[in-house]
C-alpha cells in the first residue's frame, strides 16, 4: 500500500505533478498540508496536527472535509511530519511506500527534522519505505545493505549522505567511486552523478541519505 503525505512547506517548493487528480490515491494532510490537500479538491484520509496556525473556518473546512480528523496539543514531542507518520504507521497495513510531499523549503530547523526522524524509533524500521520530494530532489533513506538505485530521468546529481556514523560504504559504479571508506561523523557526498541508468552502493552499518536532484 502507498501513502501520500503533504505537509506545510512552501508551495513554490512542490513538484509540478503533486496534486494530479487520482482517486486511488491515499492522502494524508498534516497540519496545513490538510487545508492545501482539500483547497486542491482532494479529501484527505485523514488529517493530523495542532491546527494552532489555522483560523476557525480553516479549522471547520478541515474537519468536514476530511475522513478522519487527530487534533494534537501545540506542545508535543513530535513534529507534525512525526506525528503523522506515527498515524500512517498505526492505520495502514502492509505499507509498501510513503511519499512525503511539502518538507523541505522554508525554515531549516524543519527541513532537519525531516531528514534525521529516520534515525529513532519507529521511523527507522520503514526507513527504506520513506521518500521525501520536491521540485528538485528525490531523497530516500538506506539502512545496511547492499542496493542497486535507478537513475530520475529529469534528474543530473546524485548525492550519498551519512546522517550517522557509517562503515565502509562503498560506491561500486557512479562517476566518483569509494571502496569500503569509513565515516565518522555526518556528512553531504555531494555532486555526485550516475555513469548509466543505474548505480550500485553498499555499506554495513550506519543509515545513509540519497539525494537524486537537478538545477
Amino acid at each position: 500500500m502507498e501513502i501520500n503525505l503533504l505537509v506545510g512547506g512552501p508551495i513554490s517548493e512542490w513538484p509540478e505533478a503533486l496534486l494530479k487528480k487520482d482517486d486511488d490515491k491515499i492522502w494524508v494532510g498534516a497540519d496545513r498540508g490538510a487545508l492545501r490537500l482539500i483547497q486542491n479538491g482532494i479529501q484527505p484520509t485523514i488529517a493530523i496536527g495542532d491546527f494552532d496556525s489555522s483560523t476557525k473556518a480553516e479549522q471547520d473546512l478541515i474537519r468536514e472535509n476530511s475522513k478522519k480528523v487527530y487534533t494534537a496539543k501545540p506542545e508535543k514531542d513530535d513534529t507534525d511530519t512525526e506525528l503523522a507518520l506515527k498515524i500512517i504507521f498505526k492505520s495502514f497495513q502492509d505499507i509498501s511506500r510513503i511519499n512525503i510531499f511539502g518538507a523541505t523549503g522554508g525554515r531549516i530547523d524543519h527541513l532537519l527534522a525531516n531528514l534525521f526522524f529516520v534515525l529513532r524509533k519507529p521511523f527507522y524500521e520503514y526507513a527504506d519505505k520513506i521518500f521525501i520530494f520536491d521540485r528538485f530532489n528525490t531523497i530516500n533513506f538506506y539502512r545496511p545493505g547492499t542496493y542497486i538505485i535507478q537513475k530520475e530521468n529529469d534528474k543530473k546529481y546524485l548525492a550519498f549522505v551519512p546522517l550517522t556514523s557509517v562503515e565502509k560504504l562503498s560506491l561500486i559504479d557512479e562517476k566518483y567511486r569509494l571502496d569500503k571508506r569509513d565515516f565518522k561523523f555526518p556528512i553531504s557526498l555531494a555532486s555526485n552523478e550516475f555513469v548509466g541508468k543505474k548505480g550500485s552502493f553498499s555499506f554495513v552499518n550506519g543509515v545513509v541519505c540519497v539525494i537524486q536532484s537537478k538545477d
